[in-house]
């Protein structure tokens, strides 16, 4: 399964591979199943759909690595007009953004002017507002948790992703507990040596949970934390909500995220139960290295491209 793993990783870096895959009917046909479409407006039509669930959404235009300023402006301004929809059709919706496609590869003062007013604008939504700053590699880590720190510092709303396979994520999560911030916690989908990350699956579920109990406890609590645990893992999700049954966390106060078209029944499950059950929505024409991600995270939904292919 890790060689599989690396496969599916190394052809969502694959250039070759990028400009052709999209080109073949079974593979969008296979994308379909994890988003709606690639328009914004198909995503608020299945935002509408979880919402009569009692499932709410979190948005993501899907791209990355922005190479010129003008592009990321218009990121930036693409997001401010979803925020504006999400208020006028007051759907219970967040969204979710990768600082590379903010320009942080040109550098961050350029990254943070085109991240802030997101971060105004989201606060001005009703409900809770968290702007997400997702996590991209391990090369972005560091800058990444330093733009959000500079984001907290200004804004309430501001939340951060971090990755359970990362070694350094235990002593990270730490520093965050102490801002009383919103976290997203995930396993990590990218392909990066042991010196940095558990190369072993049970290894990174294991420190998931011990990283999601820290989350949950008592003194994360009371410092503010919101702690929105992303994961597919129906027996990690299971011994999460014993955890927060045992040390008196609410059900309404356990947020579990999931992506689109992905255990579906047990998202609906958990927002029957009382949960917080929200869900990921990405869209847009960028979306290969994000669906080989995907694929990586999970191989046995290489099934399900293989039955599309026939």
């Amino acid at each position: 399964m890790n060689l599989m793993r690396s496969a599916l990783l190394w052809a969502s870096q694959n250039a070759w591979l990028r400009e052709q895959a999209p080109r073949h009917k079974f593979v969008r046909r296979t994308v379909s199943r994890f988003m709606p479409g690639e328009g914004v407006d198909d995503a608020m039509q299945a935002a509408r759909s979880l919402a009569a669930q009692n499932i709410r959404t979190i948005f993501t235009q899907l791209g990355e690595n922005i190479t010129s300023a003008l592009e990321a402006e218009q990121v930036r301004d693409h997001y401010l007009g979803v925020l504006a929809q999400i208020r006028e059709s007051a759907l219970p919706a967040e969204i979710s953004v990768k600082l590379t496609q903010l320009g942080l590869d040109l550098g961050e003062d350029l990254c943070y002017r085109n991240l802030a007013p997101l971060i105004e604008r989201a606060a001005l939504n009703s409900g809770v507002t968290t702007l997400w700053i997702d996590m991209e590699g391990s090369a972005y880590t560091q800058r990444t948790l330093d733009l959000f720190t500079r984001a907290r510092r200004e804004y309430a709303n501001a939340g951060v992703c971090v990755q359970a396979y990362l070694y350094r994520t235990k002593e990270d999560l730490e520093r965050l507990i102490s801002l009383g911030a919103a976290v997203r916690l995930v396993k990590g989908a990218y392909k990066e040596p042991p010196a940095v990350a558990f190369p072993r699956k049970q290894d990174v579920d294991a420190n998931y949970f011990a990283l999601a109990q820290r989350l949950l406890s008592a003194d994360a609590r009371q410092h503010g934390v919101r702690s929105a645990l992303a994961t597919h893992d129906r027996a990690l999700i299971a011994r999460m909500a014993q955890f927060a049954e045992q040390n008196g966390v609410p059900r309404t106060a356990l947020e579990f995220q999931m992506l689109y078209g992905i255990q579906s029944a047990e998202q609906l499950r958990l927002a029957r139960e009382g949960y917080d059950s929200r869900v990921l929505i990405a869209y847009g024409p960028h979306w290969y290295a994000w669906f080989m991600r995907r694929l990586a995270e999970r191989p046995a939904n290489l099934w399900f491209v293989i039955k599309n292919f026939f």
